[in-house]
């Protein structure tokens, strides 16, 4: 990444901070009654869906194995998905264990071939001049914001998970400030454009040092409190003080959550390590604390990095599914044990996926289209919804001629399916996903 698109995007992102806090965007939605939570959990660095669903047939298989020479997973160590009526085309990674578990619940499916785009793709249409294409393809930086930004010509200074929750600040009411919550960092996903992420973190207490529960701490904070509510005619020192006082009521709020040794969705963790278990504790437990909290609606992001396997790529994916798969499934079954299996949908997001053709060091080259799970007790599991591309260097389904498949679900798609679900009317949608009128259907039925 270069120092003119770091600005460029730095910029988008700070702009689009500053005027979250001046309020441009007027809610739409109706107020809802029930909760609801997206949990998106992006894969950074592209992750390879060839290796993460993978033909079991004999047939399907051994076209698999002689394209990806030196990559294939051995097919005994493959895990079965049994669709419906007994069929068995599919197997998952050796890693996912607990994915084939809440797939065989019920609770996961596979949407396929997702990816960027401006407009349906058919692969004559794409080698045509004349037809507009997502913006710089196989570009990290470029496609990240694609896929989070769900607007695939440009430059977008809002996620539309951030979007998303611009429409229901309404419902959210006094707990705006929670609307969504971030344990990866900024993020373009998790920017709207009258709401900006809380960043929480994984361990160790929220909030600013020196306020304790202490007489002169307290005294210090009901000064600052003070001074946060002085002079405030400018715009900017508003909107900074703004970012500070929903701050310190935020942390407030969540420090007791976040710290609590009592809390029972922590159980379903123990034994997990990883950073990725760390941030789905943590959104655990704001969940479960969901009726004290008072958010109606939330959007949660964790990201998982290092899935640039241009070397390595079998024991890197190995190790990095090692640290989702346990955490995923521990964090569907605390929603289970706190009543909130239907409530609560995860999903992935990346970069793109890997070419099927693999390279001299052990690993794959950006590609496009890819494979996502998404989670959770309202969704239709159990089943793969789109098409799975055939497996061929330079077939109907390849760009070129290593294996980059061209999306037939728009990411537009898979995020309406899910904004619908969360209680996005069809005009609220068309704020969220402006481009999703290219595509029809507007929605999957995953969920």
């Amino acid at each position: 990444m270069n120092r003119r698109n770091f600005m460029r995007h730095g910029g988008a992102l700070t702009g689009a901070a500053a005027l979250g806090q001046l309020g441009v965007m007027a809610a739409r939605a109706a107020t809802p009654t029930d909760y609801k939570a997206l949990v998106c959990i992006f894969l950074a660095g592209g992750n390879d869906s060839n290796n993460m669903l993978v033909p079991i047939d004999t047939a399907g298989y051994a076209n698999y194995a002689s394209v990806r020479s030196g990559l294939a997973i051995p097919q005994a160590q493959l895990l079965p998905l049994q669709e419906q009526g007994g069929v068995l085309r599919y197997g998952l990674h050796p890693a996912l264990t607990g994915s084939q578990s809440l797939w065989s619940s019920g609770n996961l499916a596979v949407v396929a071939n997702v990816g960027t785009l401006v407009q349906p793709l058919t692969k004559a249409q794409y080698l045509s001049t004349t037809t507009q294409k997502p913006a710089t393809l196989f570009s990290h930086i470029d496609q990240q914001h694609e896929w989070q930004s769900s607007i695939s010509t440009g430059d977008a200074s809002t996620g539309w998970g951030g979007r998303l929750a611009d429409q229901f600040a309404a419902a959210n009411g006094s707990a705006a400030s929670l609307a969504m919550i971030s344990t990866g960092g900024n993020n373009l996903f998790v920017t709207g454009a009258a709401s900006q992420a809380l960043v929480i973190p994984t361990s160790g207490s929220f909030g600013l040092s020196g306020f304790s529960t202490s007489a002169g701490d307290q005294a210090r904070r009901s000064a600052l409190v003070s001074l946060l509510g002085l002079d405030g005619s400018a715009d900017l020192v508003a909107a900074a003080q703004g970012v500070m006082s929903d701050g310190l009521a935020a942390s407030a709020l969540l420090n007791p959550v976040l710290t609590s040794t009592t809390s029972t969705v922590a159980q379903r963790f123990q034994g997990l390590s990883s950073g990725t278990a760390a941030q789905l504790l943590a959104i655990a437990k704001v969940i479960e604390s969901r009726s004290t909290l008072g958010a109606q609606r939330q959007v949660f992001l964790v990201t998982l990095g290092s899935f640039d396997t241009h070397t390595n790529q079998l024991a890197t994916q190995q190790s990095l599914f090692a640290q989702l798969d346990p955490a995923l499934a521990a964090f569907h079954a605390a929603m289970g044990d706190i009543g909130a299996a239907s409530m609560v949908t995860s999903f992935t997001l990346s970069d793109f996926s890997r070419t099927l053709g693999g390279n001299t060091g052990g690993g794959t080259d950006h590609a496009w289209g890819s494979h996502h799970l998404v989670a959770g007790g309202a969704v239709k599991g159990g089943v793969i919804y789109g098409s799975v591309p055939t497996l061929a260097l330079g077939g109907p389904d390849d760009e070129g001629a290593q294996g980059r498949w061209i999306p037939t679900i728009a990411v537009d798609q898979y995020a309406a399916t899910l904004s619908s679900w969360f209680g996005a009317s069809a005009s609220a949608l068309s704020s969220v996903l402006p481009n999703l009128a290219a595509f029809s259907p507007s929605t999957i039925g995953f969920i």
